[in-house]
């Protein structure tokens, strides 16, 4: 078992530090807060350890679980790799890019590991279906949340539209090319609402809305491709497959067929992926703990977390 610490005992702080307590893959050692009367009474109510003291709970430990405001990510990160800790950041990975360009050197430079907090890599729904994601053309993305003053703190890009940012780019096997994006300030002092095209080198386009002011809640992404659309709703846990294949010579009588222009006919048919239950922030937790212990790659790297911090910089610097 690896010895973990959290830094941060907020509202998510408290779901990890409740997540890697239940964990067989990791030993609680403790969690740091910088604010005292908060530690205490998380540590009096749950029966945590609370280290008053940073560094003596980062020398502690094997891992340093960060889930601290972004403003502090990278001076938390920061040492806890300059005592050759392995980190896990929620996200983003930091507040600007040459901060999690500088990680990623001292990550190198110790030879630790790292993983960046995007949760929806785990979501059972878009895992029963990425490995039917190949080469889609055109993306569309909506993220819409009701106003709640926790993350207020950044834009709502890399609050809320960072999580299909990352989903994208890892079934999107192209860079980008050009990007266009409007964002407006409602009740915060940076944008609560924020649309942006990507356009990748291979010819895909992605359009994603974001907001954090609306009256429901919302998490799709619908993928379209050649011969399939695979929908995926994040937050219902629910997915949508359609392909098409080239009809049989003899329809059936429950057979859906399409007929083009051309007089090409295409059977349109659905895949119904099995999708497991799960805890997508323990399963995030523990796929760390075992690319420390067989020495691979975690799941979401500090080079995605940075690829995915570039391009929602890149959104916000085109409002």
């Amino acid at each position: 078992m690896l010895n973990v610490g959290v830094l941060g005992a907020g509202h998510l702080g408290k779901i990890h530090l409740r997540l890697l307590k239940e964990s067989e893959k990791y030993e609680l050692v403790g969690f740091y807060d910088p604010d005292t009367e908060t530690g205490k009474k998380v540590a009096d109510e749950f029966g945590y350890t609370y280290f008053d003291d940073l560094e003596t709970l980062v020398k502690a430990v094997d891992v340093v679980d960060i889930v601290t405001p972004t403003l502090s990510h990278y001076d938390c990160a920061t040492m806890a790799m300059k005592h050759g800790k392995h980190v896990f950041i929620e996200k983003p990975i930091t507040n600007t890019l040459e901060e999690a360009e500088n990680l990623l050197e001292l990550a190198r430079e110790k030879n630790i590991k790292g993983q960046v907090g995007h949760v929806e890599r785990f979501n059972p729904a878009f895992s029963a279906v990425k490995h039917s994601i190949v080469n889609p053309m055109f993306i569309e993305t909506h993220r819409l949340a009701e106003f709640n003053p926790r993350g207020t703190d950044v834009p709502v890009v890399l609050d809320l539209m960072i999580h299909d940012i990352d989903a994208i780019l890892s079934v999107v096997n192209s860079e980008v090319a050009n990007i266009s994006a409007s964002g407006v300030s409602v009740i915060s002092n940076s944008p609560d609402i924020a649309n942006a095209r990507i356009e990748f080198e291979n010819g895909c386009v992605a359009n994603l809305t974001a907001s954090r002011i609306s009256l429901k809640n919302m998490r799709k992404s619908r993928f379209f491709q050649r011969d399939a659309y695979i929908s995926v709703d994040f937050l219902e846990k629910k997915v949508e497959v359609v392909k098409m294949k080239d009809a049989p010579e003899k329809a059936g009588d429950f057979d859906m067929i399409l007929q083009n222009a051309e007089g090409v006919k295409k059977q349109i048919y659905f895949e119904n992926p099995e999708i497991r239950p799960n805890n997508a922030i323990l399963d995030e937790l523990e796929t760390f703990a075992d690319a420390i212990v067989n020495d691979t790659e975690p799941v979401v790297s500090l080079e995605h977390g940075t690829r995915a911090l570039r391009v929602a910089l890149q959104v916000i610097d085109s409002f």
